[in-house]
Order: structure tokens, then sequence, then C-alpha cells
């Protein structure tokens, strides 16, 4: 859409009586299109040095209130996904990974996995852009106005814990369960907390990924060795049927390289003349 340019004068905006554009703009105001009336001169302008033809007019106006009620849903779907930063594929370093396959995860930005309901698993060490990764997909999912929601690990744990004490475990189940697509992130990281009486972390995420199998997409990552999720995750079995059924409906990709943030640690400590941090070992 070329730049709007407001008539010199608005008694000569293609034509339009004054007492017309008051009657325009108070219906702007009554319909909420606030950015509109903003622009309204413009479009008038427009219309009048390009001569259009009445649909070319109108779907030049309706084009600007479709685009911005578009970047509102997708700022409203952000907004509930539970990132409060927004990150992208573009900005993900791939030569510092080059091990990591790109194609891949070219693949996954195309979003064909959330129209299968298929589910995604990254491991890897700290540090190493699993969490980028998938923080870039939500974005992606919001932007197709999808519902999209993403946690760590410990923290749906916790909620689900909490509904347990107040009597909204099934309701919360049911809120985790209608996304699209699910982003359960750091697997492996934070203690989960949990009483004698009460249900152990492996057996509600069991029950979470298998009421979502095949019905919605579940995106998981990983800071531990997946044989070590049953003594995490608190049972064992239960942790390995878990990891069975991501194995029967997954994509998985494992990132074997350095650690973004203690190569960015090793850099600031040279600048500064400091003794360097040692590599982190892996989990």
């Amino acid at each position: 859409m070329s730049k709007l340019r407001p008539p010199a004068n608005r008694k000569e905006a293609a034509g339009v009586m004054p007492e017309v554009l008051q009657r325009l703009e108070r219906h702007l105001d009554r319909l909420g299109l606030s950015e509109l009336k903003k622009s309204l001169d413009g479009h008038l302008g427009w219309a009048q040095e390009r001569k259009p033809s009445h649909a070319e007019f109108l779907e030049r106006v309706l084009g600007e209130v479709a685009a911005i009620k578009r970047e509102r849903r997708i700022e409203r779907r952000f907004d509930a996904s539970g990132l409060k930063v927004k990150k992208t594929l573009e900005a993900f370093d791939f030569p510092f990974q080059p091990k990591l396959d790109r194609a891949a995860i070219e693949n996954l930005a195309t979003l064909r996995f959330v129209d299968t309901h298929e589910d995604v698993l990254f491991t890897g060490k700290s540090g190493t852009g699993k969490s980028h990764i998938l923080q870039a997909l939500v974005l992606k999912v919001c932007e197709r106005e999808q519902l999209v929601r993403y946690a760590r690990c410990v923290d749906l744990v916790d909620a689900l814990y909490a509904g347990l004490a107040d009597g909204t475990y099934e309701r919360r189940m049911k809120w985790w369960c209608r996304p699209a697509l699910l982003v359960i992130d750091d697997v492996g990281l934070g203690q989960l907390k949990r009483r004698d009486d009460e249900p152990t972390a492996a057996h509600m995420l069991f029950t979470l990924l298998d009421r979502r199998h095949m019905e919605a997409s579940t995106a998981i990552t990983s800071n531990i060795k997946l044989s070590a999720w049953g003594k995490y995750l608190g049972d064992t079995t239960l942790a390995a049927a878990l990891l069975d059924r991501l194995a029967a409906n997954s994509i998985h990709i494992d990132i074997d390289g350095p650690s973004y943030r203690q190569d960015l640690a090793r850099r600031r400590a040279k600048e500064q003349g400091l003794e360097q941090p040692a590599d982190e070992a892996q989990a």
C-alpha cells in the first residue's frame, strides 16, 4: 500500500463535503476504527489523485481495517501464549550450531507438524538454542491466529498441582489440552514439588500428552538425557510410557553443539580481562 498523502485542504478531499466527512468520522468512532479515522484524509487524498474505481477504493480502505484487526488478533494470541519476548528464526545463529540440520528447522517453521498433529522433541545441553527455536515457532503459530501456549515444565506441573489443591485440576487440564500447539520447555530444569498423597509429575504429563495425542501438537525441550526423565518426573514406568508415546508421533531433534550462553560469558570475560568460565558438563 502506497504512502497516504492527505489533501492540502480537507474541503478538497475527493470532492467530499465537510458535513459528509464529519458523518464519516462519527461512523468510524462508533465502529471503534480510530486508526482508520486518523488515515481517512490520506485515503481521500489518494482517491483524489489516483481516481480509483469504487471497488478499488473500498478494497484499499477495508484492507487497512483487516490488517489492523489481524495485528490485534496476533498480539492477543501472543499475550495469551505465556511468552514475554518475541524471538524469530531469522535471529537464530545457525552458523554457531553447524551440526544442527537447518533444513529440518525451516521445515518445522512451515508448521506442517501442527496441521498433522505431530509432536516435537528437542534434546541437548542447556544454552544450545532449543528454547529460542520453539519460542520462534510460538510466534509463527500466533501469526496464524491459532491458539498456542508456552510454559516451563516446572511451572506447568506446579499449575496442575495447584488444581489438585483448589479442585480445579480437571478444568486446568482441559485448558492445557486446548491449544493447537503446547510448548513445554526445560524438562530437567527446576525442582518439581510433590506430596506423598499426590500423583507424580510423570502421571500428570502422561495424562496431558495422552489427551493431546493425535489431536494437537506438543513440543518439548529437555536439558537432561531421556533416560533421566523417570528420576526427574518421579515415576520411571510412566516416564517410559510418556517417551514411548512421544516416539510414536514425534520429530526428534538433538542439538549437539556449544552453548550460546557460555560463549557469550567467555567473550565478556575476555573483554573485561577476567578468568574465562569453564565449559558446562553435559547433563
